[in-house]
């Protein structure tokens, strides 16, 4: 889920594959023949509203990956600009020239959650973005330090917590899924949980290692190293089956908690006034992009899952989750701004 000053890197990947062309028409009168412009032509930039390093941009990168191996000699350039959530990168987005050539990384946060953590946001969701494709989804896991949480799993956790003087639960920042899935737990447990926001992924390990809070909801692609290496323990993961990173982890459901089930989720969107025929095209590549044997291998080498929807599928994903995540921030009384 996890979700924030901003900072800027660029990654280009280029290809030598054939790129195929695929005709667009750019406005027409009633007695001129519509003019037409092979799609695409140059680079494509793709920007993540997450630091170099997060789930967010290592999906792009992949992703940026395969696109540049089948569009030929153009490039695809992975533009981190972190900060505020993920609203930066969005409203730079939101604003930019619906040709096909700025697209976004976005996640559940941006989407689905912000629209009701936000009185105010710099973009709007429905309206500013097209949906093309979702990517992944990526589970998360309940981490502990072995060291300070004597637990290994769910319900000898949700005990020895009742014995503390309180549940305190590290978040990748406030408003992001990491956030919210804690006050599920919570409500599925029936324990109140208090967050604690850091600012980013090391700062909220840090937190978890020195024994200021006592666990944190992570991506089961960031939890896979420390889990293997035993430096922390994964209690249980959140999806409705087990993940192929941490097959030996049980999921939350099956510990007896069978309505705690959430994910996070990255797909590609688009300026809201893009044209049907660039998001077409958009959407056939990056389904077989990520539906290739290789890129379908590295993505869940990395710890997600791998969907690759039609824009149809995402958009009902985005509205579904606002609903489902809108809950959840309304039983939180949490508000951004």
């Amino acid at each position: 889920m996890q979700f924030f000053p901003a900072s800027k890197r660029r990654f280009a990947v280029r290809g030598i594959c054939g790129a195929a062309v695929v005709a667009l028409a750019w406005g027409s009168f009633p007695t001129v023949h519509a003019q037409t412009a092979a799609y695409p032509n140059k680079p494509v930039r793709i920007i993540v509203g997450f630091a170099a390093g997060t789930g967010p941009d290592i999906v792009a990168r992949l992703l940026a990956q395969k696109l540049s191996e089948g569009w030929g000699n153009l490039g695809v350039i992975v533009d981190n600009k972190p900060g505020a959530g993920g609203l930066i990168a969005a409203g730079e987005v939101a604003r930019a020239a619906p040709d096909g050539y700025t697209l976004m990384l976005g996640e559940t946060g941006q989407l689905s959650i912000a629209p009701s953590s936000y009185n105010k946001l710099p973009y709007d969701p429905q309206k500013d973005f097209a949906p093309v494709s979702q990517v992944v989804t990526a589970d998360f896991a309940l981490l502990v330090n072995p060291q300070k949480v004597p637990a290994r799993n769910v319900k000898d956790f949700v005990t020895w917590t009742q014995q503390q003087k309180g549940l305190f639960l590290a978040t990748f920042g406030a408003g992001t899924p990491g956030h919210f899935g804690a006050f599920m737990f919570g409500d599925a447990v029936k324990l109140k949980p208090e967050p604690v926001h850091y600012k980013n992924t090391a700062d909220a390990l840090g937190g978890l290692f020195s024994g200021d809070v006592q666990g944190v909801f992570a991506s089961v692609g960031l939890a896979a190293p420390n889990v293997k290496s035993g430096k922390l323990v994964a209690l249980g993961t959140t999806g409705g089956t087990r993940t192929n990173v941490l097959p030996d982890v049980p999921t939350i459901k099956e510990q007896g908690y069978p309505s705690l089930e959430f994910n996070s989720w990255f797909g590609i969107v688009a300026p809201g006034k893009t044209p049907p025929e660039v998001l077409s095209r958009l959407q056939a590549d990056i389904i077989k992009a990520v539906q290739s044997p290789e890129g379908k291998a590295k993505l869940e080498d990395a710890g997600f899952r791998v969907t690759g929807t039609t824009r149809e599928e995402f958009a009902r994903i985005i509205a579904a989750d606002t609903v489902t995540w809108g809950k959840a921030v309304a039983a939180t009384g949490f508000k951004a701004d």
